[in-house]
Formats: C-alpha cells, structure tokens, sequence
C-alpha cells in the first residue's frame, strides 16, 4: 500500500497521542482542560494521554504537539517492518524528518538519533533536518513502540500577550484560554458570554478559536480598554458592552464569569449571590473564578460544582470553577 502523507483535511486521524507541559501550580487547570478537550481522564505524573477526538493541538495553552499514530508494536524491528509495509512516499516537492519524542520512555541522545535514522530509512523520500516540510514523531511508551505524523502546536496565546491594555491582576492569556476550553471543549459549536469581561482577555482567546461570544462590564475603562484591544486583534469593538450584568438579556450555551474584586472593595455575600442568579439566566453552564471560597454562594443559588481547581501565582490563589444550573 502507497501511502503519501501531507497535510491535508480530508485526513482524519483516530488513534492520536497528545504531548502537554505545564508548570505545577497549573497542573490541576491543565488536567481538567485536557479532560474536558479530549474526554479522557489525565494520569498523573505522565506528560502524554492517548485519545480518540481530534483536536488542533494549538487550542490548548499545554499542548506541545500532537502525533497521528501510523504504525504501532511491541518490538522497535517490529515497529520497523510495520513502517515499511505502509511504504510511505513523500511527494517529489517535499521534505520529511523523524524525531524522537522525549516524553515517552527516556533514552541516550545518541541512541535517540540512531533509532529516528533507521526509522528514516524505511521512508521514500528527501530528508531535511531543519524546517522540513512534514516531520514524523517516533515515540516508546511502557509496553510499546508508535509511529506517525507529529503536529506540532503553534502559541497564539502568546501573540495575544502584550495588548494595547492590561489589568495587573487579570487572568494572563494562557489561563484566559484554557478556561475557555474547560467552558467551551466543543469550540465553535457553541456560543459564549462573559458578563464582567475587564479587558477582554477571555473574549480574545474564544475569538482566537472561532467562538461567537460578546462581553459586557460595568467599569467603562474596562470596556475602553477591551474595544481597543479588540479592535488590535481584528475583532468587532461593539461585541462588548458596557452595563451592569444583573441587567443584562439574552442567553449562551456557556459563560465565564471572574468575580470582580480588588484590595479596597470585596463584594457582599448578597452582591455574590446577585451576580451567580443572574448568570444562571444567562447561561446553563459556566466557569466562575473567584478569590476566595464560593461553595456555599453557588448552591445557594442553584449552582452545581461538576469540578473546582486552583491556580497559584505567588501567594495569589485562584479558585476556578465548572459549574452546571440546576434550574
């Protein structure tokens, strides 16, 4: 069987392995976004997870890269002559190269090198070391040997780093994003709100995936800042409104709500509650992140916890919430 591997969407992958980072006061956000994109629960201490769905590895924030599995065995000889009977071509105006993925079962760097040349060998075609054109990931799990395509994930969280605006203390784009798709894992299938967006790092990041989602704030430089920075991005400056949330109409598959808060004013128990009942009108599911603990404003106002994670900054503690309305 020929087999010509480019870079084409009528190509769909099912046995994927996915390659993640991330640092350990993130790990708990990294695990429950990487369960709700890809359905499957994250084993600890291990920096891969196999799955079925097909994601663009470039959503996740902690995503390295993605492998589209080929060929699989036991035995590495195996694993070779199972290369070969796919007898795979890259086309004339291509170029390939095979690399060692490290965050399998750890080997010597000139061992790594020896086992990407031989599987090389097995592949009709130019090779190129650096910015080839299609690179193949060779992979040794506990009890096996895998093969295939590795896509690696590009960083847009980073290019939305440094906006025009910023609040100290708001989420920083990669959290922005995940959080996104703990709230959103279907992506563009469904819409979103975020009632007190600040800035609109949230907004961006949904943006950025192709999720039709609006915003609104009460604070009118929150908004300023969020239409310019919208606006610096390419995106419609009117998605955001300015406006007290309790106020607001309409209703989104999902939302994600920041509790506002500052040094000077801490919201109320009743101004919590307010704001958890309106967003339960607004949307069925939600993340809610606050500064300290809600369990109690959440069933209070209907609010069931599917998952709670915290992430640290410093001595800066944030409580993220998935929850689901029980109205």
């Amino acid at each position: 069987m020929l087999m010509t591997h480019t870079h084409n969407k009528e190509h769909h992958p099912t046995d994927l392995i996915y390659i993640y980072a991330c640092h350990e006061s993130e790990q708990a956000l990294c695990h429950l976004e990487l369960q709700r994109l890809l359905g499957t629960n994250v084993p600890p201490k291990q920096a891969y997870l196999r799955s079925t769905r097909l994601i663009e590895p470039s959503r996740s924030p902690f995503m390295k890269l993605r492998l589209e599995v080929i060929a699989e065995n036991k035995e590495y000889d195996g694993l070779l002559a199972d290369i070969d009977s796919h007898a795979i071509q890259v086309p004339k105006d291509r170029t390939f190269k095979v690399v060692y993925i490290k965050e399998g079962v750890h080997c010597p760097y000139d061992e790594q090198r020896k086992l990407e040349r031989r599987a090389g060998e097995c592949i009709t075609g130019t090779a190129k070391m650096k910015d080839p054109d299609i690179t193949y990931g060779l992979m040794q799990l506990e009890n096996t040997w895998v093969f295939g395509i590795a896509r690696y994930a590009e960083p847009i969280w980073l290019q939305h780093k440094n906006k025009p605006y910023n609040y100290s203390t708001g989420l920083s784009s990669r959290i922005a994003r995940a959080i996104v798709n703990v709230a959103a894992p279907e992506g563009e299938k469904v819409s979103m709100m975020d009632p007190c967006c600040g800035m609109g790092n949230v907004l961006i990041e949904a943006l950025s995936m192709g999720i039709k989602i609006r915003g609104n704030d009460l604070n009118p430089l929150a908004i300023r800042g969020a239409r310019v920075n919208l606006e610096h991005y390419g995106y419609d400056a009117n998605l955001v409104t300015l406006g007290d949330m309790n106020d607001l109409m309409g209703h989104a598959d999902r939302a994600v709500l920041d509790l506002p808060y500052n040094l000077c004013s801490v919201l109320s128990m009743e101004e919590q509650l307010g704001m958890l009942r309106s967003l339960a009108r607004l949307a069925d599911e939600a993340v809610i992140i606050s500064t300290e603990p809600l369990e109690e404003q959440l069933n209070r106002s209907g609010w069931r916890i599917q998952h709670h994670v915290q992430v640290t900054k410093g001595s800066f503690t944030r409580d993220i919430w998935l929850c689901e309305h029980q109205g």
